[in-house]
């Protein structure tokens, strides 16, 4: 327990491993490792909302069932705290990239029910990061991703003054124009959903692992679009890695910027204008297509 009487990382880590703890350093304001008397080391989480803890503890199992891209083992979730196992990290190398995007190709082949379905065990009120995000299942991609996904950030991005009143038209006839836009129709993937570089590690035993997800049944160009979005190394090496297992549709690097706007609308209600402007632009840009 601390002073105030909360239990800190270390507690939460002897209390669900039941091992001593050996020491503990954080290493964000959310997160800290944790040493074990086992010579283990394990990452403490700690959320502001339980359905968060909820919904990364169910993904990172849904995730792992695929047995595809590894993930760090759940050892246990209380309450707002989560305890995995820790990742060594070392560097990315374009071998490690390309077994990457092979089994990024096999996580997604493992399939969803629906798009928008949660993990089993997930709330349907689950979390991006920060922002909340509901996992409401739909047959149709391009209706989903309007509904779900496009307009519940713009409307909260409006909101908020950072995306200006006449300006929500542009991302609206978007949406409007999905099912042209959309490309071939494709089955449900099981999406990572927040695959941003950070959320990539590249581990010490030559593999990348995904840490933090946001996973739901989806569209598998919408995680190569967020690596795309804020970088990954050797990317070019991940996607030919990617399409030698599973092929993408014509068209596909046209529709980054499609498949952009849910992640951009999500930083603009998150972090401000400068997100909201990149998610006109990619909007402007579908439009002229």
């Amino acid at each position: 327990m601390t002073a105030q009487g909360v239990e800190g990382p270390g507690a939460v880590a002897a209390r669900i491993t039941g091992r001593t703890v050996r020491g503990e350093r954080r290493v964000s304001g959310a997160v800290s490792e944790v040493a074990l008397d086992d010579g283990r080391s394990v990452i403490v989480k700690r959320a502001d909302e339980p359905g968060a803890v909820r919904a990364e503890a169910a993904g990172l199992r849904w995730l792992a069932d695929a047995r595809a891209v590894p993930v760090p083992n759940v050892l246990g979730q209380d309450g707002r705290w989560l305890v995995t196992d820790l990742v060594r990290q070392g560097r990315a190398s374009a071998r490690a990239a390309e077994a990457f995007g092979r089994e990024l190709a096999a996580l997604h082949a493992a399939g969803a029910p629906a798009f928008g379905a949660p993990p089993p065990g997930g709330p349907v009120e689950a979390y991006i990061g920060m922002a909340p995000m509901g996992n409401h299942p739909g047959a149709d991609w391009p209706r989903w991703y309007a509904d779900h996904r496009v307009l519940p950030y713009l409307r909260a991005a409006a909101d908020r003054g950072t995306v200006r009143p006449a300006e929500t038209a542009v991302v609206e006839r978007v949406c409007e124009r999905l099912p042209e836009l959309a490309g071939p129709a494709e089955p449900p993937a099981r999406l990572h959903g927040d695959l941003w570089n950070g959320n990539v590690l590249w581990g010490a035993d030559g593999h990348a692992w995904l840490i933090d997800p946001a996973a739901h049944g989806g569209h598998r160009e919408t995680d190569l679009a967020m690596l795309e979005l804020f970088g990954c190394p050797h990317l070019e090496t991940v996607l030919d890695g990617y399409r030698d297992v599973a092929p993408l549709a014509d068209g596909w690097r046209e529709r980054i910027g499609l498949h952009q706007l849910f992640p951009l609308l999500v930083h603009a209600v998150l972090f401000g204008r400068g997100y909201a402007e990149q998610a006109l632009a990619a909007a402007r840009a579908a439009l002229a297509r």
